[in-house]
């Protein structure tokens, strides 16, 4: 089997939009939450979110190109092109049929479609854009990062709730694994951010109402824990086999070793701690990796009650004695959740961890729950050595995907 590395990776979020930025404000325990001013949103119970104000379009496309692309793809495109940039992609050293583009979306151009659909009610059916079909449908992103780069390998766009951006990175470790391609470029995006997403979310007691006090709602694993703060963004790596790496002198940043997929079979919402378990040891197992010799887990705990617990209570099955050895983190305090790109955003920041030595926090982690007990780096990162580390995604409909990443500093060259 061939070896697949990460030479590239770009971000577009609340924390952040380039990783530095994102990396300084994780690794600092700095929330990217806030109170959401629209009045719109003034009869919901949850008025807070990690949504980007500082998003410039034309930094990356025309603006008449932007029109024409729901916020979720432009978030992609954005994405995507740092991490090319990164990678220090040049046409003459990559078969571009060889190099392809795995990246999905939760929701797609929801925006999009409520517009529209605002416009067929009030103005009538000839009001609809023409553009309408081609923003909302979730495969655009992947598609418009294929037509701006000629990337004319395997195409692919998967919508797996919140282990969306898991599950495209790990496909496309699979397929530069096995051959069929040399490079994929793969994450997630979203751009969830609208009065009707809020109102579901919300009347399902799913999302904080911490109103009050934004930076401090998103509590993963705190006893008093409400739910999870909605974001948006997109986080892309370049994903690309090693000798090809090496032959064309890249800079690598880590290696993917495992990837584990499951489902639950169990139910829309409520988690089954089984398969979660399942997926972290497909994974191990995939790379004839340890259980003892994973250093640290991204989780994919979004501060919701029973996610939180279940992703505890699948850690403990797995790793048994070893479980309160492992240093543990939920970014998603200080990000938000991301929906679709919540495991690009999340893969990214355990790569520069394994990079650094560096364990971000699980900020907001101040009253202990009985059901929780395991190490979860509370407020303040830590400075530790990390060899393989493992983040976790989990979406409704019981779909679970775990990647292992390996450091490449000392112990790969």
């Amino acid at each position: 089997m061939r070896r697949v590395v990460i030479t590239g990776y770009g971000v577009i979020s609340s924390s952040g939009n380039t990783v530095d930025t994102l990396w300084d404000n994780v690794v600092n325990g700095r929330s990217g939450i806030k109170k959401i001013e629209d009045p719109s949103f003034s009869d919901i119970s949850s008025r807070i979110a990690g949504y980007i104000d500082d998003f410039v379009p034309e930094k990356y496309l025309e603006k008449k190109e932007a029109r024409q692309y729901d916020l979720f793809a432009q978030y992609a495109y954005a994405a995507a092109r740092q991490a090319i940039d990164m990678a220090q992609v040049h046409d003459e050293s990559f078969d571009k049929d060889r190099v392809g583009v795995y990246v999905g979306s939760g929701i797609g151009g929801v925006g999009t479609t409520l517009h529209n659909h605002a416009s067929y009610l009030n103005k009538g059916t000839h009001r609809v854009s023409p553009f309408m079909i081609p923003m909302m449908i979730s495969n655009m992103a992947s598609g418009f990062i294929a037509i701006k780069t000629g990337f004319r390998g395997p195409s692919f766009a998967p919508v797996s709730a919140c282990a969306t951006a898991n599950q495209a990175i790990g496909e496309a470790f699979l397929n530069i694994r096995h051959g069929y391609t040399d490079a994929i470029v793969a994450g997630g995006a979203e751009a969830p951010i609208n009065t009707l997403a809020f109102s579901g979310f919300a009347n399902m007691k799913a999302m904080s109402t911490n109103n009050d006090s934004p930076a401090e709602a998103s509590r993963p694993f705190d006893k008093w824990r409400d739910g999870f703060v909605m974001s948006e963004g997109a986080a892309i790596l370049f994903l690309e086999e090693l000798e090809h790496a090496q032959n064309r002198g890249a800079n690598i940043l880590g290696e993917i070793i495992g990837y584990g997929s499951t489902t639950d079979a169990y139910h829309i919402t409520t988690p089954d701690y089984d398969g979660a378990k399942r997926a972290m040891m497909l994974a191990l197992q995939m790379a004839n990796i340890l259980p003892s010799q994973v250093d640290y887990i991204n989780a994919h705990a979004t501060g919701t009650k029973e996610g939180d617990k279940s992703e505890t209570k699948a850690i403990k099955a797995l790793f048994k004695e070893e479980a309160p050895k492992l240093k543990i983190s939920a970014t998603k305090s200080m990000t938000g959740h991301l929906f679709g790109a919540a495991g690009g955003i999340e893969a990214i920041i355990t790569l520069k961890a394994l990079e650094h030595g560096v364990i971000p926090p699980t900020i907001n982690l101040t009253n202990a729950d009985d059901e929780c007990d395991l190490d979860y780096v509370p407020n303040v990162a830590i400075k530790q050595t990390i060899n393989f580390a493992i983040s976790n995604g989990f979406g409704f409909g019981g779909h679970n995907a775990s990647l292992l990443f390996k450091k490449w500093q000392s112990i790969n060259k």
